[in-house]
């Protein structure tokens, strides 16, 4: 019986395959024209910023028959944009798609030779997104430095007031930070152990209130010591700096 239905299928010329196909296209038409046809699409999920590149991505059209839609191929072409982490889409008859999404949640901008990104908080860059929009998250520079930011920020993030003093935090040799302020000041981390380093500078600034005082660079590489250098007296004569 299977070799009679494979002959049979290579005398017609696959006949019986575009019958049915052609068969569902007119099943799919006569639904449509009972008022299965796509009049909204729903995005639940993501902000809006992202939700005009899914709905782009997703590339379905108004008064589309919606019973035939391919819900895989529409969930493939989601997953392609850079914003989502994952997605579910599901047909709502008699005329509504909707696409929840999870979108990936921007951790920092990062700069690298020359080029700006936003990156996720896997490190992973998020195409579609334009760093000009997200000028309030924490900036990252360097080479490896959106690898190592996941591990990192965190850490900031534990600690407000110096996260907000900070203006970028600088990859150094792709193996440790300096955390660059807003004022001009570092402090230099070490390569491991970067939670107790951010310690005990909390506690020197429970002690002196340094960085509210300004200096120069606190240098945090020796778990054994810290050395501060205070910032430099203005030489007599000179102004000032802008800002200073």
């Amino acid at each position: 019986m299977v070799a009679l239905a494979l002959g049979v299928t290579l005398a017609t010329g696959h006949r019986g395959e575009r019958l049915v196909q052609g068969l569902e296209h007119r099943a799919d038409l006569r639904l449509a024209a009972a008022g299965f046809r796509l009049k909204s699409v729903h995005v639940e999920g993501a902000s809006p910023i992202a939700t005009a590149d899914i709905v782009k991505a997703a590339g379905v059209y108004a008064n589309q028959p919606l019973i035939g839609l391919d819900l895989q191929d529409v969930r493939q072409k989601v997953e392609s944009v850079g914003w989502v982490k994952q997605v579910r889409i599901v047909r709502l008859l008699p005329d509504t798609l909707v696409v929840a999404v999870q979108e990936r949640r921007q951790l920092a901008v990062w700069q690298c030779e020359g080029k700006t990104s936003v990156i996720d908080d896997h490190g992973q860059v998020i195409p579609e997104a334009d760093p000009v929009r997200f000028a309030s998250l924490p900036l990252v520079v360097g080479e490896g430095a959106d690898a190592a930011a996941p591990a990192v920020l965190p850490l900031l993030a534990q600690r407000p007031r110096l996260l907000r003093l900070t203006d970028a935090l600088v990859r150094v040799d792709d193996r440790r930070w300096d955390v660059r302020l807003k004022d001009g000041s570092l402090i230099q981390l070490p390569s491991t152990g970067e939670e107790q380093a951010l310690m005990q500078l909390e506690q020197l600034d429970q002690r002196s209130h340094i960085l509210a005082l300004g200096f120069d660079r606190i240098d945090l590489r020796n778990p054994e010591m810290v050395a501060v250098r205070p910032r430099q007296a203005e030489t007599p004569g000179r102004p000032a700096a802008a800002g200073a």
